[in-house]
């Protein structure tokens, strides 16, 4: 009862701090998460919001009578930063006098925000919808267009004010922000994440989901916690839980930004389930470790007591697998005859276990080449298929044949042909070494498993494959004589190419065939369409 209440204990207070510490980095890697997007948004603005500044400091844009020239560079903006949706030049009253696709040529833009906030500093425009461009600008998914204003006033070579320069952004290249910061995430982070850009404004969505984009979207405590990059889990006016990630835009050198606020959410139980799954595993640690302290307990009080309990406690231990010794136990002539006769007992019974051992030993092993046999590939490969799947990994399967082998046999004699086996025999072990095993089949016949890291596993293999094709080119010395000898390999692929060791051996099987068919002496992978 002591070691149960005592692991009872541990295991709450350890899975509490823990789960604790683990909510608060999984919330902070939410919050990192906004604030990385919100950095690329800001630093983007950024970009858009120089280029515009630097591109009116040029004569061929601030000076009216090099309007050619202006209409030509901002041609080559539109072609090199396809963001900008519409570059134009307006004059002192508004009339556009160069523009990207000669849009708006002609036309006045007096009354239009992009120009009247201009007037005399720059402007930066909050997300709205195109009103003058809805209908000029190509469009092909149909979708509301929405665009971002940057506009900067013009001044000729006297300082005199020429006009304004006025640029709309297309609101798409959010979306390549929000994809690209997604796209630096494991695919299993990224689980029902959820990214919301606010306005600072008036508090609309103006990106996220679509069932959002153009809602009002207040959340209790989301001022606050933007500035802090905090999170908090919350209800939603959905009525559901999300832990939810708050960072706010403050522009980045000389943009002074939008205000606007980057939300990312992810539902609660998704976010918290490997919280879930370390409160379970500490419980089932717990529930092993108790009756693990209860049995040293015992074996600590068999310990103490009669030397009938010692050798009863030993006699358990041997029966539960344990390597252990039966007490020889002086002073009552019975028990020493029983400790005596138990310890010549168990002497016979090791012996009689490492012979068995020895001789499973030799019936897994080739005898003449020391490798494992097709009588170990299934146990082998299971095993082979289990580390796989904790590691992550992947899995080659190499079936080899020996090419010109039938005619060392007929030329030197089998004698020969039994010494190239075993050379054959190192040189793959040398080139596998702890990467995998190696079999022999029989007669010229090798089986070798791979074990690969996940990314890359084809690459992998086939550098091996390689490796293996090189070694076994290289001659072979019969004595006074060297003979050449290649090799031909076909492979499957786990768990592309099937999940058991059999299916695997036949489809690498067949791989083989496909490399003779070749011309030998080559390397092929399984193809699915040559069942």
């Amino acid at each position: 009862m002591l070691i149960v209440i005592v692991v009872i204990s541990m295991s709450v207070t350890v899975s509490g701090r823990t789960s604790a510490a683990l909510k608060n980095e999984i919330g902070g890697s939410l919050s990192a998460l906004a604030s990385q997007m919100s950095d690329k948004l800001e630093h983007y603005m950024w970009s858009r919001y120089n280029e515009v500044l630097l591109l009116s400091k040029l004569d061929a844009v601030k000076e009216p009578e090099q309007q050619e020239k202006g209409h030509e560079l901002l041609q080559e903006l539109n072609r090199n930063i396809p963001s900008f949706s519409w570059v134009g030049i307006a004059d002192t009253e508004g009339k556009v006098v160069a523009s990207t696709g000669n849009i708006l040529l002609g036309e006045s833009i007096a009354e239009r925000p992009v120009f009247k906030e201009a007037l005399k500093e720059p402007f930066i425009g909050d997300v709205h919808d195109a009103v003058l461009l809805a209908k000029l600008l190509p469009n092909p998914s149909g979708e509301p267009l929405k665009l971002v204003d940057i506009s900067t006033p013009l001044y000729d070579g006297q300082g005199k004010f020429s006009g304004v320069l006025a640029a709309h952004l297309s609101w798409k290249w959010s979306e390549e922000i929000r994809a690209a910061v997604f796209d630096s995430l494991q695919e299993e982070k990224t689980s029902q994440i959820e990214a919301f850009v606010i306005s600072g404004r008036d508090h609309a969505v103006l990106l996220g989901p679509n069932e959002w984009v153009g809602q009002s979207l207040t959340l209790e405590g989301a001022e606050e916690n933007s500035e802090d990059r905090a999170w908090e889990v919350q209800t939603w006016p959905d009525g559901k839980r999300y832990l939810t990630g708050f960072a706010s835009g403050a522009g980045y050198q000389n943009y002074p930004g939008l205000d606007w606020r980057i939300i990312i959410r992810q539902p609660v139980d998704v976010a918290f389930s490997p919280v879930k799954q370390l409160v379970f595993d500490i419980a089932v640690l717990g529930i092993i470790l108790m009756p693990v302290f209860a049995w040293i307990g015992w074996m600590l009080a068999g310990r103490v007591s009669k030397p009938l309990s010692r050798i009863a406690a030993a006699a358990d231990r041997l029966r539960f697998g344990e390597k252990a010794e039966i007490p020889l136990t002086k002073g009552i002539k019975d028990i020493e005859m029983l400790s005596s006769s138990l310890r010549g007992l168990i002497r016979e019974l090791s012996e009689t276990e490492s012979e068995l051992v020895q001789m499973e030993d030799r019936a897994h092993h080739d005898r003449l080449t020391g490798l494992l046999n097709r009588a170990s590939l299934e146990t082998r490969g299971k095993k082979a298929r289990e580390q796989a799947v904790q590691r992550e990994g992947g899995l080659a399967f190499f079936y080899l044949d020996l090419d010109g082998f039938k005619g060392v046999n007929d030329t030197y004699g089998h004698a020969a042909g039994d010494e190239v086996l075993r050379e054959t025999a190192r040189r793959l072990t040398n080139c596998v070494r702890e990467q995998g095993d190696v079999f022999r089949m029989g007669g010229d016949e090798f089986v070798i498993i791979l074990s690969l890291s996940s990314s890359g596993a084809r690459q992998e293999a086939q550098e091996a494959a390689s490796r293996l094709l090189e070694s076994l080119r290289q001659p072979y010395v019969l004595g006074a004589e060297k003979v050449d000898i290649s090799c031909s390999i076909g492979g499957a692929m786990w768990p592309r190419d099937g999940e058991d060791t059999e299916l695997l051996l036949k489809r690498a099987d067949e791989a083989l065939y496909l490399s003779k068919s070749k011309g030998k002496n080559q390397f092929a992978f399984f193809v699915a369409g040559n069942e």
